[in-house]
C-alpha cells in the first residue's frame, strides 16, 4: 500500500495520520488495472514499479486511502488518475462491486496482508482501463503483463505485503486459475 501526503480537504496531518493508524483501521481500495480484449476476456494486467521509502523496487497495484466524506468509486477513480494518468479511461461500474476484502495487519502473518505500519481493510476491485496509461506520482513505470505472466513466480516475488495473493485472487476471479 503506497501513501502520499496531501493538503486537500479530508487529509490527515501527518501527524494526524500516525495517531489514527496506531488505533483505528484505515480504509483503502486496491485496483487491479486491466486491458480486456472485444469479448470481454482479460488479456493483460497493469502493475506498477515503484521505489519504497527504504530504497527496494517493487510491482504493485494501485491502492491508496479513502477520504472522510468520499465515495469509494471516487476514491478508486482518484487513484487510477494519481498513479495511471488522466486519460487512462478507467471503467467502474455502475455498481462497484468489490471481488475480495484484504484486510492488511501490521503483524505478519495474520492474514497474507501485510502493512507495517497499520491495520487497514482495503477494498480489492478489478477495472477494466482503455486509455493511454503512463504512471504518475510514485510509480516510476506500468508494466503490462498477460495473466500467466503476471502469476508468474518472478513477478509474484516481486510484489510486497501480499499483493502477489491479491493479484492472484483477481486472476482467479476472471477465471485464470494458476
Amino acid at each position: 500500500m503506497t501513501e502520499k501526503t496531501e493538503t486537500a480537504p479530508g487529509w490527515l496531518a501527518p501527524e494526524e495520520l500516525e495517531s489514527m493508524r496506531e488505533r483505528l483501521p484505515i480504509l483503502y481500495v486496491d485496483a487491479v488495472p486491466v486491458r480486456l480484449d472485444d469479448t470481454g476476456i482479460v488479456t493483460h494486467v497493469g502493475l506498477l514499479l515503484r521505489i519504497g521509502s527504504d530504497g527496494t523496487v517493487s510491482r504493485a497495484l494501485v491502492s491508496g486511502r479513502v477520504l472522510h466524506n468520499e465515495r469509494v468509486r471516487d476514491a478508486l477513480l482518484r487513484h487510477l488518475e494519481k498513479d495511471l494518468g488522466p486519460v487512462a479511461l478507467p471503467h467502474i461500474p455502475a455498481s462497484p462491486q468489490p471481488f475480495t476484502v484484504a484486510e492488511y495487519f501490521p503483524t505478519p502473518g495474520v492474514t497474507p496482508y501485510h502493512d507495517a505500519r497499520q491495520h487497514a481493510v482495503s477494498l480489492a476491485y478489478i477495472v477494466p482501463v482503455a486509455g493511454d496509461c503512463r504512471p504518475r506520482q510514485d510509480a516510476l513505470d506500468l508494466v503490462w503483463f498477460t495473466p500467466e505472466e503476471a502469476a508468474s513466480p518472478m513477478v509474484q516475488q516481486e510484489m510486497t505485503g501480499g499483493q502477489g495473493v491479491l493479484l492472484k485472487q483477481a486472476l482467479a476471479h476472471v477465471g485464470r486459475l494458476y
